[in-house]
């Protein structure tokens, strides 16, 4: 399988029943350790060689108080379920800790089970022979898509990934808020900007914007990118294929520097939760993040005020076929020192069984209502209205990408991306000089193997 298989459109299986069309849509779809030291965090958390043989160590990036209990009570149901007395022990690590560090965490001393992503970041790990194939446990799941499956399954065609559930992308805001100054949800990039002028004669700040963390500013490229220029170009644009310094990235960024004087300034030293909580509180209007991250700091009684809208238009060519909407599960970590021992890796393949079930995600699903399943065998009849409105948002794309950190190679991710978007952030006035930066830094990292 090719690194474009990745970053080929796919519907998750929850979606199954609504129409997709078939136009770019996958047939079948229905939805080194260098000499820096290892943070002491990211460590697995199990005890000698092959442990126990019923506890499985869990390494975990959901270091946020909703996913962290969520996950928390799926694997509780896990282990109640279990007749051989299994048990899982989850490290759990600061989200962007984890991300950061995650080459340096596989080849050092991992858990047994690890939270990550689908697309090429997953098919990176399994071409360097750092993840445990699983294509036994695949030929015994039910519920995924033929999507699903290429989206688990690396260049050598075996699978790597249990998916647990995706996520949209998209332009968040209040209901009331929109209901109470009379507001339209923009269809296209001129009634955004549009919109965004008139909340800054309103007062508000019109867009919530962040990127302390390195990645949210990542979704706004992605969608300016696949709206300005199609899916394809995106797609080979993250694959190395094509130039960051030709005319059409150039037009990406000046469309992004036109929307900048609406966004929140001081992105690079604020969080995606702050960014969120900015517009829990009204003080900004729109936001644009995945579903979890606005939900995740909306209360309770605020949840059903908390909607979204398609990233506009910009290019009619292109409309809105493109949606971004990343798909996170579980791998197996082959230097994991515990599965070594034939007992533990028949525990931790036993969890990733349990795991890719219509009923674990459920459960996750119930303490988390800010994902939606990937399993066609999950119950979806007590979604929340935007969850719903989530997976109908999917279901009609004609593309689906994973995510800018996902969908390119991690090292281009990391060593290149962020700190360019967060200059240009800081600096929108030299777009040539970033563009050739980026460029010449992306010819020496994708030929570099």
């Amino acid at each position: 399988m090719t690194q474009s298989s990745f970053n080929g459109s796919s519907v998750p299986g929850s979606v199954a029943g609504h129409r997709v069309s078939r136009r770019s849509v996958l047939r079948g779809a229905a939805l080194g350790a260098g000499a820096i030291t290892l943070p002491s965090l990211l460590t697995a958390c199990g005890g000698g060689p092959g442990g126990d043989g019923r506890t499985v160590t869990m390494g975990s990036n959901a270091s946020d108080p909703v996913p962290r209990k969520a996950f928390a009570e799926a694997f509780t149901a896990y282990e109640k379920q279990s007749e051989e007395g299994r048990k899982v022990k989850v490290n759990t690590v600061d989200h962007n800790t984890f991300q950061e560090n995650i080459n340096r965490y596989l080849q050092g001393k991992p858990d047994d089970v690890f939270m990550w992503f689908a697309g090429y970041r997953m098919q990176f790990f399994a071409e360097k022979g750092l993840l445990h194939e699983i294509s036994d446990l695949w030929a015994g799941y039910k519920g995924f898509s033929p999507a699903l499956k290429d989206q688990s399954t690396g260049e050598d065609g075996k699978q790597y990934l249990t998916p647990y559930y995706y996520y949209p992308w998209a332009v968040f805001h209040r209901k009331s808020l929109f209901q109470e100054r009379g507001y339209q949800a923009p269809k296209t990039l001129d009634e955004y900007v549009a919109l965004a002028r008139q909340m800054q004669k309103d007062k508000l700040v019109p867009i919530a914007f962040c990127d302390k963390d390195g990645w949210p500013a990542m979704g706004t490229f992605d969608y300016l990118n696949m709206r300005t220029n199609g899916y394809e170009f995106h797609k080979n644009l993250m694959a190395g294929k094509e130039a960051w310094n030709g005319k059409q990235v150039k037009e990406v960024f000046d469309t992004w520097r036109r929307l900048l004087p609406y966004c929140q300034q001081g992105a690079n030293g604020r969080t995606w939760q702050e960014a969120a909580t900015s517009l829990q509180k009204r003080e900004a209007g729109m936001v644009v993040l995945g579903l979890p991250h606005p939900g995740q700091q909306f209360p309770e009684s605020d949840q059903d005020d908390l909607d979204f809208f398609p990233f506009p238009v910009i290019n009619p060519e292109h409309g809105q076929d493109a949606v971004e909407a990343p798909i996170d599960g579980y791998l197996l970590a082959r230097k994991s020192k515990n599965l070594k021992n034939e007992k533990t890796l028949e525990s931790a393949k036993d969890l990733l069984k349990w795991l890719a079930t219509g009923r674990a995600e459920d459960i996750y699903l119930q303490h988390d209502p800010n994902n939606i399943a990937v399993s066609s065998e999950a119950d979806t009849s007590a979604y929340s209205p935007i969850q719903k409105k989530a997976v109908e948002l999917v279901s009609n794309a004609k593309q689906i990408s994973q995510f800018l950190d996902r969908d390119t190679r991690p090292d281009f991710s990391s060593t290149v991306m962020i700190p360019a978007i967060q200059t240009f952030i800081s600096n929108p006035d030299d777009v040539d000089g970033l563009v050739n930066d980026i460029e010449r830094q992306k010819k020496t990292i994708f030929v570099s193997d």
